[in-house]
């Protein structure tokens, strides 16, 4: 986003203060100013000579192939190199491979290159890669006190244990693999941004959106919107919360081929409008999975940001309220956006087996994730946000 590095930078002195002097303090009561504190903004740099390329439909044998999604990713590594001979680029490996609804891949090119893959009869569109960054809470409490139910977790009607048979699938900075608070599916889980790594949390932002949506029910801790569902962790962001598009695309692209219809897919991530991602996301709601996007924390309109803008089947971006129902200073609001969830300071679990107060739209779609999950898809309303800065008041999702 055309943000600077400096508003991605917490006060982490003042943040531990207000962490001491607010753990039981109504929510409602925090000013917008330390609103922001708890929130990290992201950023939008252009990585010079990496690019994400996406193919018009029929240009490869691969659908009609049917093959397994691991299959296909090895097959797509040889139709890349078909693109590229046919736009007199020679011979390169990939970064990344998209089989899963709209094709594609990731690789480094000159400004020729791009240029002349552009021109490509069967290539849909040539984007430059870019680097986004999202904030991670701010960490309170280990060990695990007693439970507790956080009051957004009540608000949208969440907490009762889950019984379904679908996943929540969190594309994000992984997951605590051994966060006793979880129900985590490792098997299913990767890590895009070291490959043949296992998918831990280094940064805590996977963790606490995962806790939102399944904490499970026992004795400590908290209780999430669904407890005890399985999340999937999907790492495509580093220990600093910080990644590539092209990775972000490729967390899309095997979640799209990985999860199953009615599984729900939690993204508390994006950047500037990116068309890409906008379209990998709107395949994965095509192939019947339930995605509940981040509407953003920069206090502007959602449309002009990815993959918030998104729309199609299945598609939900959520902007934040307090816990008075009240709307988040920080909150991006607009015609993109589906239902707005409690987004300010909300206790969740944390990295290390811990748990944190965090806020930002990146808590709220959890939220509306859990709700997707417990309802199978088909969410309520109970109320509508004050306070709407665009004058159309989103509902507040309900179980």
């Amino acid at each position: 986003m055309n943000l600077t590095m400096k508003k991605i930078l917490f006060i982490f002195t003042l943040v531990s203060a207000l962490i001491l002097g607010s753990c039981e303090r109504d929510n409602a009561g925090l000013s917008s100013d330390e609103e922001l504190l708890f929130v990290k903004t992201n950023v939008d740099d252009i990585i010079p000579g990496q690019y994400v390329i996406l193919l018009k439909d029929g240009v490869t044998s691969i659908k009609s192939a049917k093959l397994s999604y691991p299959d296909s990713k090895i097959l797509m590594r040889g139709e890349v190199q078909k693109v590229l001979a046919a736009s007199n680029i020679s011979t390169k490996e990939p970064l990344q491979v998209y089989t899963a609804s709209t094709e594609g891949f990731a690789v480094r090119l000159s400004d020729e290159e791009a240029k002349a893959l552009k021109n490509n009869p069967g290539v849909l569109g040539v984007w430059p890669d870019k680097l986004i960054i999202v904030g991670k809470p701010v960490k309170p409490s280990t060990p695990l006190p007693d439970e507790v139910t956080p009051p957004g977790i009540t608000r949208v009607g969440g907490g009762e244990p889950y019984n379904g048979g679908h996943k929540a699938w969190i594309i994000d900075t992984g997951i605590d693999l051994d966060h006793p608070e979880l129900n985590v599916n490792s098997s299913l889980g990767v890590n895009l941004v070291l490959p043949g790594k296992i998918p831990d949390d280094d940064n805590g932002h996977g963790t606490h959106c995962a806790g939102i949506i399944a904490a499970i029910d026992n004795s400590v801790g908290v209780v999430g919107v669904a407890p005890g569902a399985e999340v999937v962790p999907v790492k495509v962001l580093d220990r600093r919360g910080s990644g590539w598009m092209s990775t972000i695309i490729a967390g899309v692209d095997y979640v799209t081929g990985a999860a199953t219809p009615g599984d729900v897919v939690n993204m508390s991530l994006g950047g500037g409008a990116y068309a890409p991602l906008d379209i990998k996301v709107e395949g994965m709601g095509t192939a019947g999975l339930f995605v509940a996007l981040a509407a953003g924390n920069e206090g502007d309109d959602a449309s002009i940001y990815s993959p918030a803008r998104a729309e199609g089947e299945n598609i939900y971006t959520v902007s934040a309220c307090n816990s008075s129902d009240q709307w988040a200073s920080f909150s991006n609001s607009g015609a993109p956006v589906d239902y707005c969830a409690p987004g300010v300071y909300i206790l969740s679990l944390y990295k290390n087996g811990g748990m944190a107060y965090g806020s930002g739209t990146s808590m709220a779609a959890p939220h509306v994730c859990g709700v997707l999950l417990a309802t199978r898809g088909k969410p309520k309303s109970d109320g509508s946000v004050t306070g709407d800065p665009d004058g159309i008041p989103d509902p507040i999702v309900h179980k």
